[in-house]
């Protein structure tokens, strides 16, 4: 069983909700990551998804954008995630790692080339941002017989036959996104979340996860009564930034935003 399948199945034994952070990988430089990786897993990590820095991350807001310039400047490739991941295996070799972000970089190194040093390195997901299912041909069956799950995003705008394509193709969980907007963006309504996740439970027994819009434990417990799991990305990113000067001190500002959100779903 996929790691990820089997995180969902045990936190559903348990009656909790999954806590799924976002951090980009290289920032604010390579040799931090993997530390930044097992941070959030002390604080209460059920999943990781990991940003693959591209210098136009279109879904993302500036917060996200000027981690990946960072990254970027320190020469991180995607060919390096790999080895993050490898390294972070080392020590844990439990915790689901989906790698998140744009076609192009995938595509330059070929989709098979992909597939193999992603299923090697010990990653369990992929989230192509710009990936449609129909353009997933390809590279999907490549993912799927190195049991890489295929990740998709839901929008607020999708409609639902659209919504019902995406979730006949989606594995690992669905991505619903909160809001209309990049991410970062300030408001989040956890009633209208809701109302849009109803119809969804209805196509597909994949796990609902929920990000954009989510910076605290009050929004993240709001998300986690309606949805299978938070995601979170800006607010931890944003703790980055703040430090990039003193990195040392920044597995700790991690576990303080991720503590609290973890405190305040389980309660």
């Amino acid at each position: 069983m996929n790691r990820i399948d089997q995180r969902f199945s045990e936190l559903k034994a348990q009656g909790r909700k999954a806590l799924i952070p976002y951090i980009t990988a290289g920032d604010p430089a390579p040799q931090y990551t993997v530390g930044f990786m097992h941070a959030l897993v002390e604080a209460g990590a059920d999943v990781i998804e990991l940003g693959v820095p591209f210098s136009d991350p279109m879904a993302d807001g500036p917060v996200i954008q000027k981690a990946c310039e960072r990254a970027l400047t320190h020469g991180t490739r995607l060919v390096d995630l790999f080895e993050m991941v490898k390294e972070f295996r080392q020590a844990d070799t439990q915790t689901p790692v989906v790698l998140m972000g744009y076609l192009n970089p995938i595509e330059r190194i070929g989709y098979e080339v992909f597939a193999d040093k992603a299923a090697n390195a010990g990653v369990d997901g992929v989230l192509i941002v710009d990936m449609p299912p129909e353009e997933a041909e390809e590279i999907g069956p490549l993912m799927k017989s190195r049991d890489l799950a295929a990740i998709f995003l839901v929008a607020p705008t999708t409609s639902q036959e659209r919504a019902a394509t995406i979730c006949a193709h989606g594995q690992g969980y669905l991505y619903y996104v909160s809001l209309k907007g990049v991410t970062g963006a300030a408001s989040l309504n956890a009633a209208d979340v809701a109302a849009h996740l109803t119809p969804l439970r209805e196509m597909t027994d994949l796990p609902l996860c929920v990000g954009f819009g989510i910076r605290d434990g009050v929004t993240a417990a709001e998300v986690a009564n309606v949805a299978d799991g938070v995601i979170v990305g800006s607010a931890l990113v944003n703790r980055i930034a703040e430090n990039t000067q003193i990195p040392e001190i920044i597995p700790g500002q991690l576990k303080d935003v991720l503590a609290d959100m973890r405190s305040a779903m389980d309660a």
